[in-house]
C-alpha cells in the first residue's frame, strides 16, 4: 500500500479497450495522488510455469487490460490531464513472447518463443537472459491514456491522440507526462507495465510484468494539445550507454522496409556472434535495442538505424 497516497485503484478495476461510457472506479480531485494495481499484458494469462505451448492458447480479447477509469472532477474537451508518474513497485516476474503474425519481422518469424524473467524487484540488477546477456531494466507503463470522444468500444491496441498503448520507454518515474482530455472527467486508465523494452518494440512484447503505479492527476486547463507530449527528469539511456553501441542500418525510400532491415540485421549479428537462436535474438532486441530515424532529409533514401547496448553482454 502507498502510505502517501490519497486512493488506491485495486487490480479487480480493469477493463479491455477504451469506452466513454465505463462507470468509473474513483472520482478523484485534481492534485490527488493514486496508486494503481497494474495486471501484465496478457492479464496473467502467463505465469512462472508458463511454457511455449502457453502462447498459441493466448486470448486477444484479454490482452492489455488497463486499470481504471479514474474520474478527474474538473476536466472538460480542451484541457489536458497532467499526470507525474512517481513510482514503479515491480513484481520480479516478467514474460517477452514471439507471439506468430505480431511484430515487426513476423513474417521471418513464424513460431512460438516464450522467455520467463525473474528479476529483483527490489535491487532492479540487470536480468539474466539466456547464460550470458544481463539486461538493464528500466519499470515504465506501455499503456497510459484518456478515454477518446468517439463513442463506443475501442482496441486498446493501437496508441491514440488521447495516449494509449504508447509504448513509450521513457514514461518512468520522473517523467511528467500531458494528456489530451475529449471527455468530462478524462476517464484515465493506466496498464501495460513492462521492467524494460527497448525503443520500437520490435517484437511485439517487452519483459511484460505486473507491478504497481503511483502518479498524480492534475489538470492544466484549455491546454489545446494535439497529442500527447512529456518531459523526462533527466537523460534516458544512462542505463544502457556505458559500453557503447553495436548499430545497423536500413537504407531506402520507406521508413518501414528500412525499420525490418535494420533489425534482422541485428538478429543475424548476435545470433551469430552469441551462438544464440535468431528468436531468442529477436526477442533480446525487443527489450534493450532502439531503433532510431537516423536521417530523412536526403530524398530518395532514409536511414533507419538500429542501436543495440553492449552492455547486455559484456
Amino acid at each position: 500500500m502507498c502510505s502517501n497516497c490519497d486512493y488506491t485503484i485495486h487490480g479487480r478495476h480493469y477493463h479491455f479497450g477504451w469506452d466513454n461510457s465505463f462507470v468509473p472506479a474513483e472520482r478523484v480531485a485534481p492534485g490527488s495522488t493514486i496508486e494503481f494495481n497494474c495486471l501484465d499484458s496478457s492479464g496473467g494469462q502467463f505465469d512462472t510455469d508458463s511454457t511455449v505451448a502457453d502462447v498459441p492458447k493466448l486470448d486477444f480479447a484479454k490482452v492489455n487490460p488497463v486499470t481504471g477509469p479514474i474520474y478527474v472532477e474538473g476536466a472538460e474537451p480542451g484541457d489536458a490531464l497532467k499526470v507525474t508518474i512517481e513510482q514503479f513497485k515491480p513484481s520480479g516476474f516478467g514474460w517477452t513472447a514471439n507471439i506468430p503474425g505480431f511484430g515487426l519481422l513476423a513474417d521471418d518469424f513464424k513460431t512460438p518463443a516464450l522467455n520467463i524473467w525473474k528479476y529483483d524487484a527490489s535491487s532492479l540488477e540487470p536480468a539474466l537472459f539466456g547464460k550470458n546477456a544481463r539486461v538493464p531494466l528500466k519499470p515504465f507503463a506501455g499503456t497510459i491514456g484518456n478515454a477518446p470522444a468517439e463513442p463506443g468500444l475501442h482496441s486498446v491496441v493501437p496508441p491514440r491522440r488521447v495516449g494509449g498503448n504508447l509504448d513509450i520507454r521513457d514514461l518512468a518515474a520522473g517523467t511528467v507526462l500531458y494528456l489530451p482530455v475529449e471527455v468530462a472527467g478524462a476517464l484515465f486508465s493506466v496498464g501495460d507495465t513492462h521492467a524494460a523494452q527497448g525503443d520500437g518494440e520490435v517484437c511485439g512484447t517487452a519483459i511484460e510484468s505486473p507491478m504497481d503505479v503511483v502518479l498524480k492527476l492534475d489538470l492544466v486547463k484549455d491546454a489545446r494539445l494535439r497529442t500527447p507530449r512529456f518531459t523526462t527528469p533527466g537523460p534516458v539511456t544512462r542505463h544502457l550507454d556505458a559500453k557503447g553501441y553495436e548499430v545497423t542500418t536500413g537504407v531506402g525510400p520507406d521508413l518501414m522496409t528500412g525499420a525490418k532491415e535494420s533489425v534482422a540485421q541485428m538478429v543475424d549479428l548476435l545470433a551469430g556472434r552469441y551462438n544464440m537462436d535468431a528468436v531468442d535474438a529477436y526477442m533480446l532486441c525487443s527489450v534493450c535495442g532502439d531503433l532510431r530515424i537516423s536521417e530523412i532529409v536526403d530524398m530518395p533514401n532514409w536511414v533507419v538505424s538500429f542501436y543495440f547496448p553492449r552492455v547486455v553482454f559484456e
